[in-house]
């Protein structure tokens, strides 16, 4: 059995593109669709997710009807008596979307987070994982 899991993106990300044409949330921050490594073992998915900027308290993630929806929340990092005057990059928060298969264990997820990089593991069910049948010479 392989594990299907596609991703769905409610606005595509391109080069250059501003924040308004990615999307905003209610707080008027920019919301980026953030880079994202999924990989398949034996066991289940790992799923890896870039967030610079936002730490464990300020994850959400959902897993419902094989929907895997993470949200983080970007802190805004502006020294007390500076004021910017150039950036090469946004800050704001990030949300992205996957569906996964049917065969994984919800119960079982689990998630950490270090240095701005979030970490899912997403085991498989003991139904769904392939088991060794032995023949016997009759």
């Amino acid at each position: 059995m392989s594990t299907e899991m596609s991703q769905t993106a409610r606005t595509p990300e391109k080069t250059g593109q501003s924040a308004a044409e990615q999307g905003e949330t209610a707080r008027g921050a920019a919301v980026f669709r953030p880079l994202a490594d999924i990989r398949e073992h034996k066991d289940g998915v790992t799923v890896t997710v870039e967030m610079p900027g936002v730490g464990p308290d300020d994850v959400e993630i959902e897993l419902e009807r094989r929907v895997l929806t993470i949200r983080g929340r970007g802190r805004r990092t502006a020294p007390e008596g500076y004021r910017r005057v150039y950036a090469e990059y946004e800050e704001g928060d990030y949300e992205r979307t996957f569906t996964v298969s049917e065969d994984l264990d919800a119960a079982k997820v689990k998630a950490s987070m270090k240095s701005g990089v979030l970490t899912l593991e997403l085991p498989r069910a003991k139904e769904a994982k392939p088991r060794q049948i032995k023949v016997s010479a009759a």
